[in-house]
């Protein structure tokens, strides 16, 4: 009879890791397209990803890089103060995205340059993505310097 229990133990433990296992496999699989890491412009051109890879990029928007296409087509600069990327955006941008401001964008980087299918823009004047937050934390972001001298705005 010990033989019996100790046979249904195993069998119950046996069947409940592969219930578990499964159930892992099936949560990370239909999690692997819902997943986008986050990359500054440093980062994706010290290691740049494949084509096929959607991720998230964030930065400042470069002053004077702004150039309206043809309908809603858009092309900027994103930098980290350190490298600049070239992105390109078709779709309407949120109403607070300017130069100078931080935003994140979500798309492919191809040829050399982010071709973004989403553009997050800050929410007001105090608000910063984290992901931006923790990069200029981590890295000394550069912020625009008043010039004792003649007030203008310089960075550096």
């Amino acid at each position: 009879m010990k033989s019996l229990k100790k046979t249904r133990r195993i069998q119950v433990i046996v069947v409940a890791f592969v219930a578990l296992a499964l159930s892992t496999a099936i949560i990370g699989f239909a999690l692997r397209d819902g997943i986008n890491y986050f990359r500054s412009p440093s980062e994706v051109l010290a290691e740049t990803p494949p084509e096929t890879e959607l991720f998230r990029i964030g930065g400042m928007v470069q002053d004077g890089s702004i150039v309206r296409g043809a309908g809603t087509q858009v092309s900027f600069v994103v930098t980290d103060c350190f490298v600049a990327v070239p992105v390109t955006y078709t779709g309407i941008l949120p109403d607070l995205f300017e130069e100078g401001q931080g935003m994140v964008g979500q798309g492919r980087y191809i040829n050399g340059t982010f071709e973004a299918v989403e553009i997050l823009a800050k929410h007001d004047e105090t608000y910063m993505p984290a992901e931006v937050e923790n990069m200029h934390e981590q890295q000394n972001f550069c912020e625009p310097e008043t010039s004792a001298t003649d007030g203008a705005t310089t960075t550096g």
